[in-house]
């Protein structure tokens, strides 16, 4: 039961049979202050920084006649007032202060999650998150080689634990309660000091929605406000998508992948919109409709495909090249952002071409897009999916059609994903067609339906590597995102930085126990490795794709599950065992549904990894080994990743067939 209290000269905040907010003369839990930001975004990469002004302490506490009550300073220049209206806690500045800051109570042991899509780190205690979308960089972690490279030229393009494509103002406590803002301006979650949890909003209004229960309910009760979890089509669960961008040449590869004993359910072609050669790598070129040059005759390859049951699939962004003929048609309508000084479109510096801005803020260019482009260019031309790239880009230095920049930001990939969803459903398509998004922020769960885990590093590395993809399937899933997938082998090589081809086999193992298998050439495709540059990888593709497929009866299980219970496919193991202390921090390891545990393989070299099993009675599918709970070092070579299933499973007999 959620509970305000005004008591004295404070107020309580009672939640979870717990007081998680005490706010008195002596402990100030509640403050506000008057800011004064700069926003520096490089190629969507951005720094903020606040010089902030914080107002005088709140040390008087007076009753409001609505139930609330009024926090003021002893001279009355600084005012807040606190409303608990059913489970949803607004704190209001009311001396014309733009930030609140709120500091709630954590119990010794409590262990905190969420903050939307996180790479580094599951766990977010000892830590500040920022929160706001952004570019996630390359290698993130600053003093490393890559990073330091990455960040060279200025532009702070190598990035940190914290950034990310999809931050949430959302956090869960093993204690039994959760927070989720409604708030979209810039936020941290701050529980860098023990036995705190610091919420500050560069906003003079917040507003917070309580919850309470296990881990488990807590995700249903998340994923509830935005329905039900959306389905994935069943084409795409019977194996694996292949990734290739070489124009024509890319289906004889096709062809020669099928005739190795590949399962194959799709054919994702990014280049189909053509090309643009960088000196980042070989990236499109972004109009967004069939470039006959680059894909000479694809309807009928398209058609053909399909007769045979397996889709095809592109690539679209939520901006256009300014050399591209769509520019000027949105252009001449009105539909692109603006700039400060000017009606002129505001351009973003893309890396050595510009773009602008499609203002999503306008509902004629949001529909002009999901109709004009994604309806008739993509769905109509025969698209059965799509990545659906970027969303957090918009500058704050722009012009919109309505609405403030800085509120806008964070919100834009949920406007991005609403496009997309409102042009499927305008084809009656909704669960038919698979299109997958990196950008996020509180709402993308009510229209995409599934994610992917952004631009890897072609490596182990600790926070860019193949690791992270779990991680950021487990935070994810913990905020209502039931489905998550990744690049696999990875997407960006730079400063030398390549694929090994045990990397890439690594990548099978995790793929094949994801919902979707998608693989990905890179931005460097010509530097780097593919599936088959060598018989070993395609071997390995062959026989992972095939898992993949015949896990399909099982992963349809938990699309079913997700849609009636909003547990994702892949959880992280407290969600099942919640009095179990020992799986509040795992991260590396993850149940795949309730029957699977998977550990996939994310170092160098490793021949055996460490795996925690929980309570139950476990059976190593590789060799038929039963295990009791516990820690152990499990043999782990190349194409035996240690993946256990529950002895009493429904779907053990099919478990067991995946053994070769």
């Amino acid at each position: 039961m959620v509970q305000l209290e005004a008591m004295g000269e404070g107020v309580m905040l009672r939640l979870a049979g717990r007081t998680i907010l005490n706010h008195t003369r002596e402990n100030q839990a509640i403050s506000v202050a008057s800011g004064n930001p700069q926003v520096t975004m490089v190629r969507g990469n951005f720094r903020l920084h606040d010089t902030s002004v914080a107002a005088v302490p709140l040390t008087l506490c007076n009753r409001e006649s609505a139930g609330g009550v009024v926090l003021a300073s002893g001279d009355g220049a600084a005012k807040a007032a606190v409303r608990l209206e059913g489970a949803r806690l607004t704190v209001t500045a009311l001396s014309g202060h733009d930030r609140v800051t709120i500091d709630l109570a954590l119990a010794p042991g409590d262990i905190l999650w969420g903050g939307g899509e996180q790479m580094s780190y599951l766990a977010l205690n000892g830590r500040k998150f920022p929160l706001w979308t952004s570019e996630p960089g390359v290698g993130r972690e600053p003093g490393t080689p890559l990073t330091d490279q990455a960040s060279a030229d200025g532009s702070f393009a190598g990035g940190d634990y914290w950034t990310t494509n999809y931050p949430e103002p959302t956090v869960l406590c093993s204690g039994g309660w959760a927070i989720s803002l409604a708030n979209a301006e810039y936020a941290e979650a701050d529980a860098s000091e023990v036995g705190r949890l610091r919420i500050h909003v560069w906003s003079g209004e917040v507003v917070i929605d309580l919850f309470e229960g296990a881990p488990a309910d807590l995700t249903r009760q998340l994923g509830e406000r935005f329905g039900p979890r959306h389905a994935l089509p069943d084409w795409a669960l019977g194996g694996a998508i292949v990734g290739l961008k070489q124009g024509e040449t890319s289906f004889e590869r096709l062809e020669a992948l099928i005739d190795a004993g590949a399962a194959v359910s799709g054919l994702w072609c990014e280049d189909w919109v053509g090309i643009r050669e960088t000196s980042f790598g070989r990236r499109l070129f972004w109009d967004w409709q069939w470039n006959p040059a680059r894909y000479p005759d694809l309807p009928a390859r398209i058609a053909a495909l399909k007769a045979r049951g397996i889709r095809f699939l592109g690539y679209v962004n939520p901006y256009l090249a300014v050399d591209g003929p769509l520019y000027p048609e949105a252009a001449a309508q009105g539909f692109f952002a603006r700039r400060l000084d000017s009606d002129a479109p505001y351009l973003v510096d893309f890396g050595e071409f510009d773009a602008g801005v499609v203002d999503f803020t306008n509902p004629a260019a949001a529909a002009w897009f999901a109709e004009e482009v994604i309806g008739k260019r993509m769905l109509d031309f025969g698209l059965d999916g799509w990545m659906a790239d970027f969303g957090e880009y918009l500058p704050t230095d722009l012009r919109l059609f309505d609405g403030d920049p800085m509120c806008e930001h964070n919100r834009w990939p949920v406007r991005w994903a609403e496009v997309n969803a409102r042009a499927v459903a305008s084809r009656g398509r909704t669960g038919d067609v698979l299109w997958f998004m990196r950008a996020g922020h509180k709402g993308v769960q009510a229209h995409c339906p599934l994610l992917w885990a952004g631009d890897q590093s072609v490596d182990f590395s600790r926070h860019d590597g193949i690791g992270t993809v779990i991680t950021a399937a487990l935070s994810s899933g913990l905020v209502g995102n039931a489905f998550s997938h990744s690049d696999v082998g990875g997407y960006t090589s730079l400063f030398g930085n390549v694929r090994t081809e045990e990397l890439i086999l690594r990548w099978y193992e995790l793929g094949a126990f994801s919902p979707v298998m998608r693989t990905h050439e890179g931005n460097r495709p010509d530097d780097n490795l593919q599936i088959d540059s060598t018989p070993a990888l395609i071997a390995g593709f062959a026989r992972w794709s095939r898992v993949h497929a015949a896990l399909a009866p099982y992963v349809q299980h938990l699309v079913a599950e997700a849609q009636a219970t909003g547990l994702p496919a892949q959880r992280a193991l407290f969600l099942h065992f919640p009095q179990d202390p020992q799986t509040f921090t795992i991260q590396d390891q993850f149940l795949y549904g309730a029957d699977l545990m998977v550990a996939p393989v994310i170092e160098a070299g490793a021949a055996q990894r460490r795996v925690y099993l929980p309570q139950g009675a476990w059976r190593h599918l590789w060799s038929g080994a039963d295990y009791a709970p516990g820690w152990y070092d499990v043999p782990a070579p190349i194409g035996a990743p240690p993946v256990f299933y529950r002895t009493e499973s429904a779907f053990a007999p099919l478990f067991e067939e995946l053994v070769p």
